[in-house]
């Protein structure tokens, strides 16, 4: 889906009032939330890359505390909602 603030998938599709926006930037992935109930999120999150995102879960892991909630960074649904805009934008 898209909307002015760019590319998004609901990570939780019960709950239309948080969404992940997702872009492409250099060799990563970008994900940044926002929220309906919170829209101070969106100002105080930011984008971060995919990478990040595992690096520090894995550091979390290690340390044996939780990391980032992973289940709220759908790769997959990522990757196929900029895949779609790519080919939209040349057909």
């Amino acid at each position: 889906m898209k909307d002015e603030r760019g590319l998004y998938y609901y990570p939780f599709p019960g709950q239309k009032g948080l969404r992940m926006y997702v872009r492409l930037a250099q060799d990563d992935v970008e994900f940044r939330p926002w929220s309906l109930d919170d829209p101070s999120l969106w100002d105080d999150h930011g984008w971060v890359a995919y990478s990040a995102l595992l690096a520090a879960d894995r550091l979390a892991q290690e340390e044996g505390r939780r990391g980032p909630p992973m289940e709220m960074y759908d790769i997959s649904v990522a990757i196929r909602l900029i895949k779609d805009e790519i080919m939209e934008m040349d057909p």
